[in-house]
């Protein structure tokens, strides 16, 4: 249980105890440090792989690189959340920077590309931690009627550490070093490593090793990390390196499956202290935000993969305009967010903001369907817009409908599950539009030879036609009509696709129930013991949860 509480704190007129202005002022600066760099360093390297690959003449590390990072981020997420609880919060941030500027140290001064693999995939450990922490931190300080605004503030700065990380990777690598997409993250870290450690006050139980060690579910850790690394595996060598008909892959899908099905026999029956308890989706309306919340990052990471691929191909755009093009829908999200979340702080409601939320994610994606190949560019920015805006909205409330419909005790669970059903989607996203696109690429294969020959239309077939999107500017006027007019119809069934996901996520909120986002905060449970007696989960609906009304009370909207 904590040993100490917050500090530095206020007592406002309303008779509520909150961390003082200078606390939240230098606490949230060095949390958004933090998201700055685990942002960056998920897309800064895009544009400097050229050099980086050229650099160590291994062309098989263009995957990689990205791949190794996204992998390790993505497999550890839940563990963090379990390890905060028991030896709590600060020491566990502060731990995962460490490990970060580890990762982006190695990284710099890397001389082989097997040592610069091995410098990512410890940043992606160190990366993941950074990003968990700083949720269920901001969670932790503040009520769930404040958290709102200050999760939107994150993801803003996540949002903008995301967009501008390509635009610097391409300047370091031309006009510097691509070494120096990691020398940055050494001051920047430092700096956030000792903010934290001075102005951070949170409750911190005394946690021995020992016993810590040992409530950690062990078992469930394997499973889940072997589960989620062998499918995410597959997703990555999936008709890059073999088909997706290989031994290879059938046997990482095939056993990564059955691995997460004994992870939640595990987490059902045996473990005392679950990675990821399975009563969060007890309900079908507590399961419901877990979906909406995978579904919306399904389409938001869908759009940000596919529409530069529609304006090069399509358009005719370069890479770099292509890139501008995308401005609108990662810059309205993000002001979307902050607009949101000052909302729910000012209503103490959440689900007016999802209710519109889809319904302009399911316009904006809907009418990407009814473009038309002459359409103005003007029209595509817009609705990409109106999307982007669904999108943003909704980023942070499946979240705290998610943390209002269970106890306090299972706040790190739940912002831990909602960031692994994040990555899970991020990477299905990204295969299954890609399969949807290739498929109908190869299916037009019979019109493009016809009017290109077989060896010219060979090139956009299939996994080939994304790869070669350069080519179609080198092609004879009439046949550049007939390649870019089969991109469009090809691209138009992923948009298809995603507008079916938005619709899901439509139907999935109205199951969402409302709980009045409370000003009061209560501290969270930490340590070993935090499971009831009997070795039970504590029920939400059997006793006051943490918006101080049972699971069964009427709602706030």
């Amino acid at each position: 249980m904590p040993d100490t509480m917050p500090e530095n704190t206020n007592r406002s007129p309303d008779g509520l105890t909150r961390p003082s202005k200078a606390t939240v002022m230098w606490t949230m600066a060095s949390l958004c440090l933090s998201v700055l760099l685990s942002a960056l360093d998920l897309t800064i390297v895009t544009t400097a792989m050229p050099s980086i690959v050229g650099t160590f003449q291994a062309a098989a590390g263009y995957t990689w690189v990205g791949g190794a990072y996204t992998l390790a981020n993505a497999a550890v997420t839940p563990v963090w959340g379990t390890v905060a609880d028991i030896w709590g919060r600060k020491p566990v941030i502060l731990m995962a920077i460490a490990v970060f500027l580890v990762g982006s140290l190695l990284c710099a001064l890397a001389h082989t590309m097997n040592v610069l693999l091995v410098g990512r995939v410890i940043q992606g450990l160190g990366g993941s931690g950074i990003g968990i922490m700083v949720n269920i931190i901001i969670s932790d300080l503040f009520s769930l009627r404040d958290r709102g605004l200050y999760l939107a503030i994150t993801s803003l700065v996540w949002a903008v550490g995301s967009a501008i990380g390509p635009v610097l990777g391409g300047v370091f690598a031309t006009k510097l070093s691509w070494r120096w997409c990691f020398w940055i993250n050494l001051p920047v870290g430092v700096v956030s490593f000792a903010v934290l450690l001075r102005c951070l006050k949170v409750p911190s139980p005394k946690t021995p090793m020992a016993a810590g060690l040992k409530a950690i579910d062990w078992a469930g850790i394997l499973l889940m990390v072997g589960g989620a690394l062998m499918i995410l595996l597959a997703l990555d060598l999936g008709d890059v390196v073999y088909t997706w008909s290989s031994a290879t892959v059938l046997c990482l899908l095939v056993f990564g499956v059955l691995s997460m099905g004994l992870f939640a026999v595990n987490e059902y029956k045996i473990a005392r202290n679950p990675v990821i308890p399975l009563w969060l989706f007890s309900s079908p309306t507590k399961a419901a935000p877990y979906v909406v919340f995978a579904c919306n990052n399904y389409v938001f990471i869908g759009l940000a993969y596919y529409l530069p691929l529609y304006a090069q191909a399509v358009l005719g755009a370069s890479a770099l305009t292509s890139g501008l093009y995308l401005l609108p829908l990662i810059v309205s999200g993000a002001l979307a967010a902050a607009a949101a979340g000052l909302y729910m702080q000012q209503s103490g409601r959440y689900r007016p903001v999802m209710y519109i939320a889809q319904g302009l994610l399911l316009l904006g994606t809907g009418l990407l369907i009814g473009l038309h190949f002459e359409t103005a560019l003007a029209r595509l920015l817009i609705f990409q817009t109106l999307a982007g805006i669904g999108v943003g909205m909704n980023l942070d409330p499946p979240i705290l409908a998610a943390q209002a419909a269970t106890t306090v005790r299972d706040t790190a669970a739940v912002t831990a599950t909602m960031s692994f059903v994040r990555s899970l989607a991020t990477a299905v996203a990204v295969v299954v539009g890609g399969v949807v696109f290739q498929n109908e690429m190869a299916a037009a294969q019979g019109a493009l030879v016809a009017q290109l020959g077989g060896a010219l239309a060979s090139g956009f077939d299939g996994d080939l036609a994304a790869a070669n999107v350069e080519q179609i500017a080198r092609l004879p006027a009439p046949q550049r009509l007939l390649v870019r007019r089969t991109y469009f119809q090809a691209l138009r069934m992923v948009w298809v696709m995603y507008v079916a996901f938005a619709g899901l996520a439509s139907l999935l909120t109205l199951l969402i129930r409302a709980h009045t986002l409370r000003r009061e905060n209560e501290g969270p449970v930490l340590g070993v013991d935090r499971a009831r007696p009997d070795g039970a989960p504590a029920e939400p609906g059997n006793e006051m949860d943490s918006v101080g009304r049972s699971e069964n009370g009427s709602g706030g909207d």
